[in-house]
């Protein structure tokens, strides 16, 4: 496998947020994606990490997690006292700042909004919840699959005959939570260079998954779209638009929608055009289903796939995680990278004069505690009364 290697580059940061400081309060979810596409794009991301077991095994997983990559660290235990001004001394020099955590812990460390932004009044506070901050189940416990539950995305991805299908913890969490946080983040930060004042983003996985079904909520209300799962246009019910399996177990996916597009899908595979009479009356799907599947088993993958290069059938391969890099459209575009010994997605989206980059790969837990904190204004003597109170580890401490 080919793949382009880039290298750290010590120049300085660069893209579009060049010049944002963000303090990421370090979590899972959404957040530190949110916050990887923000240093991809230049910003100056500080994760404000708590101090990680001594364990070694729990040093290495994080210094490996890909997302944490182009970011700063410092460890702060928050649960010792003068930690709280710590933080407040951080994000009063930022301008933004990332938190996923449940409502309320935030406000019962000391660093809720209210007391934020009367240190920083310029500052955006951007805070992604399951949930959201009010309601009657904000306090609750959740993963991506029960805001889908709650928003009838979930009820709408599977087979007609089976059971809801989880897709991954994509639109959720990342979809909805971290591209919602990211976007409001961003737009705020440019109101208040406005403005001069700042203000909370309070980013909702169910709000911003219910945005992302308008489309579908559309649809349904127009009569164009049915509740039966495997039964629409889009959810796998069409014979031309789906996966079907190929005669070496592979599979391929289609998506022919335009009668223009659906021709050369048909001729491809040298049925009848006649075969396929009212092909958008869905109560003839069952039966021309049949007919392309039967069609495809006859070879493999790779037969299909060459068949129809260079066309516009809207056929693909379906391709694993270890073999989306090696396709050529990715490496053409350079859409997967190695970068400190890892293979990871290229910084998007890609911006012709301001280009993000990857410039570091994940810092351990603490790497960069001194060096923020003299940025801050920390004297060493201070730096090394706050290592002595165990409010602050550096990462080989860890």
């Amino acid at each position: 496998m080919s793949t382009r290697t880039s290298e750290h580059s010590s120049a300085g940061q660069a893209g579009p947020l060049a010049g944002i400081r963000i303090i990421e309060f370090a979590g899972k979810g959404p957040a530190p994606l949110c916050g990887m596409l923000l240093a991809d794009l230049g910003a100056d991301v500080i994760r404000l990490e708590r101090p990680m077991p001594g364990s070694e095994i729990a040093r290495a997983e994080s210094a490996f997690d890909i997302l944490h990559r182009n970011r700063r660290s410092i460890a702060v235990d928050l649960r010792t006292a003068g930690s709280g001004e710590l933080a407040r001394r951080l994000i009063a020099g930022a301008d933004g700042l990332i938190e996923g955590y449940r409502p309320g812990v935030m406000e019962r460390l000391g660093l809720g909004p209210d007391t934020c932004l009367a240190d920083n009044p310029g500052l955006v506070y951007g805070r992604v919840t399951g949930w959201g901050q009010d309601g009657p189940w904000a306090g609750r416990a959740g993963h991506d699959i029960n805001y889908l539950a709650i928003t009838g995305a979930l009820h709408a991805i599977g087979p007609r005959d089976g059971a809801p299908t989880p897709p991954l913890n994509l639109l959720a969490d990342y979809g909805g939570g971290a591209m919602f946080l990211a976007l409001g983040l961003v737009a705020a930060l440019l109101e208040a260079r406005q403005s001069g004042k700042g203000q909370v983003v309070d980013v909702a996985m169910v709000d911003a998954v219910a945005s992302l079904m308008t489309a579908m909520q559309g649809l349904r209300q127009a009569g164009a779209w049915v509740e039966e799962r495997g039964s629409n246009l889009l959810d796998g019910g069409a014979p031309f638009y789906g996966t079907y399996p190929t005669r070496d177990g592979r599979y391929i996916a289609v998506g022919p929608i335009e009668p223009q597009f659906f021709e050369q899908f048909v001729a491809g595979l040298g049925l009848d055009p006649s075969a396929f009479p009212d092909r958008m009356r869905a109560q003839n799907w069952d039966a021309q289903r049949d007919r392309i599947a039967a069609a495809i088993r006859q070879q493999p993958s790779d037969h299909w796939c060459a068949l129809f290069e260079g066309t516009d059938a809207c056929v693909t391969p379906v391709l694993t995680m270890s073999e989306a890099p090696s396709h050529p459209q990715n490496q053409a575009r350079g859409t997967y990278v190695e970068f400190g010994g890892k293979l990871q997605a290229s910084p998007a989206p890609r911006f012709s004069r301001t280009p993000g980059t990857l410039r570091s790969a994940p810092p351990a837990p603490g790497e960069h505690s001194e060096q923020i904190l003299r940025e801050a204004g920390y004297a060493p003597t201070e730096i090394q009364a706050l290592r002595q109170a165990g409010v602050v580890k550096a990462a080989a401490s860890g």
